[in-house]
C-alpha cells in the first residue's frame, strides 16, 4: 500500500497546538480526512480523526458526550459529568488509525514531510491551500467519461435513498405499521 497523496490545510490562527489538518490517500483510491498535525513536545506529530464518546444519561436515556455536566434532552444533572474530572477516562476514540507502528511510521513521515513544504509553499505569493479540492483526478474522469453518442438520451429518476413511508403513516419504534425487516428500516 501507497501513500499517493498528502493535502495539508494550515491553521495559521490556532491559540492552542493544531498546526493543520490533512488527508492521506492510499493508492489513489482511499481518502482518510482530518488528520490532525498537532505540535507536540518533540515537534509536529500526527493525530488520527476521531470522534467524541458519548454516554446515556441516567433518567432520558438520550446520548450525551462524556463529563457532559448535564442532559442535552432533559436538563438532568449527569453523575461525573462535572466537567472538571481529570480522570484516566477516555474522551475520544480513533475512527480511523494505523494497526501496526511500521505503518503508523510510514504515515508520520509521509505527511510531516508535506506539512513542511505546505509551510513553503504558503510563503508564496498567491498560495492556495488544495485540501478542500475535489479528490477526483480530472484526467481519469475525462477519459472515463462517456462519449455524447453513448449516453442514452433520458436517463431515469434516480431512486430514493431512504425508505419512503406513504404521507400520514406514523413510524412507530416497534409493532404497528413499520414491521418493514427491510436493511435501514426503524431508523428513523
Amino acid at each position: 500500500m501507497d501513500i499517493t497523496e498528502v493535502r495539508v490545510k494550515l491553521m495559521e490562527n490556532s491559540e492552542d497546538r493544531l498546526r493543520a489538518f490533512c488527508s492521506i490517500t492510499f493508492d489513489s483510491c482511499f481518502v482518510i480526512r482530518d488528520l490532525k498535525i498537532i505540535d507536540g513536545t518533540n515537534g509536529p506529530f500526527v493525530a488520527m480523526p476521531s470522534r467524541k464518546l458519548t454516554g446515556h444519561c441516567n433518567r432520558c436515556g438520550h446520548k450525551n458526550y462524556l463529563r457532559a455536566p448535564f442532559c442535552n434532552q432533559c436538563g438532568t444533572k449527569q453523575r461525573g459529568g462535572n466537567g472538571d474530572n481529570d480522570g484516566p477516562q477516555k474522551l475520544y476514540a480513533d475512527v480511523a488509525h494505523p494497526i501496526n507502528s511500521e505503518c503508523r511510521e510510514q504515515i508520520q513521515r509521509h505527511v510531516i514531510e508535506e506539512f513542511e513544504l505546505e509551510l513553503q509553499r504558503a510563503q508564496q505569493p498567491g498560495y492556495r491551500s488544495r485540501y478542500d479540492d475535489d479528490f477526483d483526478n480530472e484526467d481519469v474522469a475525462a477519459a472515463a467519461a462517456p462519449q455524447a453518442s453513448e449516453v442514452p438520451a433520458k436517463l431515469p429518476p434516480p431512486a430514493p435513498h431512504f425508505h419512503q413511508r406513504p404521507s400520514g403513516e406514523a413510524s412507530s419504534p416497534r409493532g404497528g405499521k413499520d414491521n418493514d425487516d427491510s436493511f435501514g428500516a426503524g431508523v428513523f
